[in-house]
């Protein structure tokens, strides 16, 4: 990204991330359609997309030299069960029942892939029904359980990827997830998690996808506050029930081709179908465009656990820390792993803005490397969002109560270090 072009994205962000969460409006049922490789760049992503937070398409040709789009997919665009079975039968899958409903998602289970293969073969020759109803394979760590297979490559849109970063490098999981369903599989109604960004990769097969914009998701919930399991459903015309759903605007429909990558904005809630029998890769990611979004959510979610456990606040004597725990188990972080989080992601930036990479370590497929090709100005952004959040979260009263002495630095000190570096790189 050239030096003025990103000042500007900057300049921008800096306008966007200081006001309030509103969502920014598109023109009625508009997604743009990027069809060529070599005339879209990451600044235009960034400038265009990320910072605006608006959906886009990226056409097949993104895909094309993927591994999976020649070695998954037979000749007539169909999901190569063969090749499937031979690479990957042994392991063992995630697998929903689309057909049921447990609590606001479809019930999981664990079940080798050479029977979802079997399965979903099966539930094609009986023209897609099964008295086990309709199983959609989601959420599987392919690329984590077979890391030497010639899957994908992630494009360089989103390869700012806070999320995977982090998690590589405590070891512990990651957001980057393989999906495979027959025709009429599908995913309620949801926003992805900490309000994150996502990509979702056709490998072969077709999507319908219902988006809707921040904010507009509170005209669909009912009187209870709860968000509708099935957007579609014919009881949302229920007003008794959904008081707000004339108030709502109709959702962003994409229908996405075999090849082609959708980006989802931070916070749209949406719901998927697949039209085909579909195979998909998808990440979840966060950088320092949204990273204040998944703050705001972290606060919320906290605050929604403390409205809920408050008549236990004076009898317990850890009720703060408590409420951390019950986050942690909901949404998979509290605020101290938060703290982690951003101190990782700020390290890494320090370390490169410091030291540089040498040429061996430049050709790896690491974090560093991806920081290093994306720019040293791309550095210092990262590094001036992370130090507006980590602000926040310091003086935040939540954070203060907690027992901050296992934190390493602390964090007057991991800010006062991220500040000097700023400082140092725009010299």
């Amino acid at each position: 990204m050239d030096r003025a072009t990103f000042a500007c994205s900057t300049a921008f962000f800096r306008d966007y991330s200081s006001s309030s969460h509103t969502a920014f409006c598109l023109p009625t049922g508009h997604v743009d359609f990027i069809e060529k490789v070599d005339s879209f760049s990451y600044s235009d992503f960034f400038r265009d997309y990320l910072i605006p937070n608006h959906p886009c398409i990226f056409s097949a040709k993104f895909t094309e030299g993927w591994g999976s789009r020649r070695n998954w997919v037979t000749w007539d665009g169909k999901p190569n069960f063969d090749y499937l079975l031979q690479k990957f039968g042994e392991a063992v899958v995630p697998v929903a029942n689309c057909d049921v409903r447990e609590y606001n998602s479809n019930p999981k289970e664990q079940i080798p892939f050479k029977e979802y293969i079997n399965y979903w073969k099966e539930y094609i020759r009986n023209d897609y029904r099964s008295s086990r109803g309709c199983l959609y394979l989601k959420d599987w760590h392919l690329s984590r359980a077979f890391p030497e297979q010639d899957v994908y490559t992630t494009p360089v849109y989103f390869t700012s990827d806070w999320l995977n970063e982090y998690w590589d490098a405590i070891g512990v999981d990651d957001y980057r997830f393989v999906y495979m369903g027959p025709k009429g599989s599908w995913t309620p109604f949801h926003a992805d998690v900490f309000r994150s960004y996502s990509w979702s990769a056709n490998i072969c097969g077709r999507k319908k996808w219902l988006l809707y914009p921040p904010g507009q998701e509170e005209n669909l919930k009912d009187r209870q506050g709860n968000l509708p399991f099935d957007v579609t459903a014919p009881s949302l015309q229920d007003s008794s029930v959904y008081p707000r759903y004339t108030q709502s605007q109709p959702p962003v429909e994409i229908l996405q081709e075999a090849g082609e990558i959708v980006f989802i904005p931070s916070g749209w809630h949406h719901q998927v179908y697949n039209l085909e029998d579909t195979i998909s890769i998808n990440h979840n990611w966060v950088n320092g465009c949204n990273v204040a979004i998944m703050w705001c959510f972290l606060q919320d979610e906290l605050a929604a656990v403390q409205r809920e456990i408050n008549e236990w606040k004076d009898p317990m004597d850890d009720w703060h820390l408590q409420c951390q725990l019950i986050m942690k188990s909901c949404t998979g972080i509290d605020y101290k792993e938060f703290y982690n989080f951003l101190k990782v992601i700020a390290e890494n930036r320090i370390s490169i803005l410091e030291k540089g990479l040498d040429d061996e370590a430049l050709a790896k497929n690491t974090p560093k490397a991806a920081i290093s090709t994306l720019g040293m100005l791309h550095a210092v952004f990262d590094l001036k969002r992370t130090v507006k959040v980590l602000t926040s979260l310091s003086a935040n009263e939540d954070f203060k109560k907690l027992d901050l002495t296992s934190l390493s630095p602390p964090p007057e000190a991991l800010l006062h270090h991220l500040k000097a570096a700023i400082d140092t790189a725009l010299l």
